[in-house]
């Protein structure tokens, strides 16, 4: 058993196998050499692994996301932002880290948001002076916002793998998203100063009002999504179907940028992307019941107690791991694999699975742009066209400021408490 659950998953995924190969082959082995049960089980757990209507939500923001994405959607929220920021240190940089925590409210994707703010911000603070490598980290880095700020897929993944509420996980995770934007857009002023580059535009009302109203239909997609969610006017699955709705309505009729084709293109793209995420889903379903059948979880849990380990230990002990995990799988395969063994330990320490939820995520944020496998880096290298080791150059202080708000947000719940607090009422 522990060659088919352990040793066979390491090895393939060490051989660059997909993560569902990797799954499937260790499960199906354990089945068949290890376990008395019908091979049916392998494809009941499969569907059953799909049988949770929060997944539904999953295609749905991730075809608004699509929509929103293409076009001049990125731009209208940089000239928004921007118009608010004026003459700072580093404005271009501030600029950058608010557009993207506004596009991953509209989004919810880390990879979506260095493409898109991109392609707009690194031409602009080439010309203002900022450094290559550190303007490059920071588009980088910034944009794995994009999977904190709601309306988050990691959120909707965990909170059906965990069965913790996916309104509360949203409302919870505002509160830290702006801390993390906050503690960013501090350390840019700094270094902006220090270095003497990137100060803006005075601070004109004009254009602040001229700027809102090209970007008012771009801003208005997470204000219906989250405001009907924390309103109680529909439920998560709804609201992504509104925001599909809703992406679609302003691309192709108030800004008219997207032919049918383009939505077509759309469409399929959001097709092939939700097939990749719903088949890790089911795999990991079946991965996960021959772990609990085996009991796996309940003797991880004894194994902890043994250690005589505290709370905040286990909690360090989890971020250390997650971090090193981050660096070589995707957040929804991690959330998929580990939360089945997590929640047991999680709850038998008494932590909140919501609280864990967001610590989950923004650990695995992270992982996004930490070498070797960080998407969002193989993402701006393509965009940006720079060498993969600048690119890890200047993501290096960005990664610590993302572990300091880790550690805050770990050991101090009611900061995503408090946010639950505040939205849910």
């Amino acid at each position: 058993m522990i060659f088919a659950m352990g040793v066979l998953p390491m090895v393939l995924l060490v051989l660059g196998f997909p993560i569902f190969i990797v799954l499937l082959s260790g499960a199906t082995l354990a089945l068949v050499v290890h376990m008395n049960v019908p091979l049916t089980a392998i494809q009941q757990n499969l569907f059953g692994s799909l049988n949770s209507p929060g997944l539904l939500a999953v295609p749905y923001f991730i075809f608004a996301g699509e929509l929103m994405s293409r076009g001049t959607v990125s731009q209208r929220l940089v000239d928004f932002v921007g118009s608010m920021v004026g003459r700072v240190p580093g404005s271009l940089g501030v600029t950058t880290v608010g557009t993207a925590t506004m596009f991953g409210a509209i989004s919810g994707s880390s990879a979506a948001s260095v493409a898109s703010v991109g392609k707009v911000m690194q031409p602009a603070m080439t010309r203002d002076g900022y450094p290559a490598a550190f303007s490059a980290g920071m588009i980088t880095s910034v944009s794995a916002i994009g999977i904190v700020i709601p309306p988050s897929i990691p959120m909707i993944v965990y909170g059906a793998s965990a069965e913790a509420s996916i309104p509360r996980l949203y409302a919870a995770g505002v509160v830290p998203g702006l801390i993390l934007a906050a503690a960013l857009a501090i350390y840019i002023m700094i270094r902006a100063r220090a270095g003497g580059f990137g100060s803006g535009a005075s601070l004109s009302f004009r254009r602040f009002a001229q700027a809102g109203l090209r970007a008012a239909w771009a801003l208005g997609a997470p204000v219906i999504v989250l405001g009907g969610i924390y309103g109680g006017v529909f439920s998560p699955t709804e609201a992504a179907a509104v925001a599909c709705a809703y992406a679609l309505v302003v691309t192709r009729f108030v800004y008219r940028e997207l032919g049918w084709r383009d939505i077509l293109d759309a469409a399929i793209g959001t097709v092939f992307f939700t097939a990749q995420v719903l088949i890790i889903i089911a795999v990991a379903g079946l991965f996960s019941w021959i772990l609990t059948v085996n009991q796996v979880p309940q003797a991880l849990v004894s194994w902890i107690a043994a250690q005589e380990m505290t709370a905040w230990q286990f909690l360090l002990l989890v971020n250390i791991v997650l971090l090193v995990v981050g660096c070589f799988m995707d957040p929804l395969s991690a959330i998929l694999l580990l939360t089945p063994l997590l929640i047991p330990i999680v709850e038998a320490f008494g932590i909140d699975k919501v609280h864990f939820g967001i610590v989950m995520t923004l650990n695995l944020a992270i992982g996004l742009f930490t070498p070797p496998f960080g998407i969002n880096i193989f993402v701006a290298q393509s965009v940006l066209k720079m060498r993969t080791p600048d690119i890890y150059r200047g993501v290096l202080p960005f990664f610590w400021i993302f572990v300091a708000v880790l550690l805050l947000i770990t050991y101090l719940p009611s900061i995503t408490l408090w946010g639950m607090e505040l939205f849910l009422f």
